[in-house]
């Protein structure tokens, strides 16, 4: 059986940096607000107001690396 390019392809493709997002200035979004929270719990921090894409990106890189959460 053939591999599919489709289903079998494991390329890593490069993100977009958040900076260069089009929507990166609109509010954040629901499950980048519900995931910052629950980092956020763990890292023992609070998670600023009115936060925009952008920014709630970065802070989830940030706690991220601080809880050892999305570790390879």
């Amino acid at each position: 059986m053939a591999d599919s390019p489709d289903t079998d392809d494991v390329t890593p493709r490069p993100e977009k940096d958040p900076e260069d997002w089009v929507t990166g200035d609109e509010p954040m979004t629901g499950p980048q607000e519900s995931y910052l929270h629950t980092l956020a719990q763990e890292a023992g921090e609070e998670v600023p107001e009115g936060l925009t894409k952008v920014e709630a990106s970065k802070l989830i890189d940030e706690l991220q690396r601080r809880t050892g959460r999305g570790a390879d």
